[in-house]
């Protein structure tokens, strides 16, 4: 399923997209790609290996000049005289953090900050903002994949970045430490810091982000927040019924009347998918069932299902 979602384009957007494409011969990487996102949003950008996430990414960042198209990052265009200072401003953490065994972690934020112009000062506290002021002496070879990760997004915190281009960023960190990681974004975010993020866990996304984009064949297929993706691609809800088998033949004649339900039995009881539309209906129907209905848990589809709702 495949959906053109109209992106508003508001003159203080902190990155604006307009008609961006690159081509590597017969290859469409990004696709006359127009998107914009606000400022102080944390914005989720996801699609298959080979969807165009990265080269849009790197585009974003000035690494790669697009073929056709204007990016602006805070009104400045990427491959505008202007944006050697904007550049200043941007943080980025790349899928595969690369550094080295030799250094400290102290030292390699110092190396970072110097590259930055960033102060010296906040190599300290950057360390200690995403738990390694413990390792901060400690050298590089003995990092974890998780210590080095954590270290990443540390050099792309310095020099107080306005926005933030992170891929893959939980890659190697455990459940605390992406818990963790997602509250420092929210706190971020609520500073004003716009918040670019790929992942390939949908399920960690799901709930923390604003908006997201979905990437594939180098165009952009949907966009919205998760709720307003669900509405799109029509996809049912499933009602989840805890009550005695006895009662199964009682929910199903209910619901009987109401269009597209579809009733299946389960383990623990009965399980109702219905469309969007008809949920209301479906709850008035079962609540003849009164307290033979023991629990019901309704489940919206997942940002996986979604996901493959826009990209099958």
């Amino acid at each position: 399923m495949a959906s053109t979602i109209p992106d508003n384009k508001p003159a203080d957007a902190a990155i604006l997209v307009s008609g961006v494409s690159k081509h590597y011969g017969a290859l469409h990487a990004v696709d006359g790609v127009d998107l914009s996102v606000a400022q102080g949003e944390i914005f989720g950008l996801i699609g298959h290996n080979g969807a165009g996430k990265s080269t849009l990414f790197k585009m974003m960042l000035g690494l790669v000049a697009p073929d056709a198209g204007t990016i602006r990052i805070h009104g400045t265009a990427v491959n505008g005289r202007g944006f050697r200072h904007t550049r200043r401003q941007l943080g980025y953490l790349p899928e595969n953090v690369v550094l080295y065994d030799n250094l400290s972690g102290l030292e390699t934020l110092a190396f970072f900050a110097r590259l930055k112009g960033a102060p010296a000062s906040q190599c300290a506290t950057m360390l200690e903002q995403v738990g390694l002021a413990h390792a901060g002496h400690k050298p590089l070879r003995d990092y974890s994949k998780g210590m080095r990760q954590r270290l990443g997004f540390a050099q792309a915190l310095l020099g107080s970045p306005r926005v933030l281009f992170l891929d893959e960023p939980t890659n190697g960190l455990d459940p605390q430490a992406i818990r963790d990681f997602y509250a420092t974004l929210r706190g971020l975010r609520d500073q004003g810091v716009t918040i670019i993020i790929t992942s390939h866990i949908l399920a960690e996304l799901q709930e923390r982000v604003d908006r997201l984009a979905i990437m594939s064949a180098g165009k952009i297929q949907a966009l919205g927040s998760v709720a307003q993706l669900r509405e799109q691609t029509h996809l049912p809800l499933t009602l989840n019924l805890t009550l005695a088998p006895d009662d199964h033949a009682l929910a199903r004649q209910l619901t009987a009347h109401l269009t597209g339900v579809l009733a299946t039995d389960g383990p623990r009881g009965l399980s109702l998918r219905c469309p969007r539309e008809a949920k209301m209906a479906v709850l008035a129907a079962l609540s003849g069932l009164g307290p033979r209905l023991a629990d019901l848990d309704l489940r919206e589809p997942s940002l996986e299902d979604v996901f493959f709702g826009f990209s099958d």
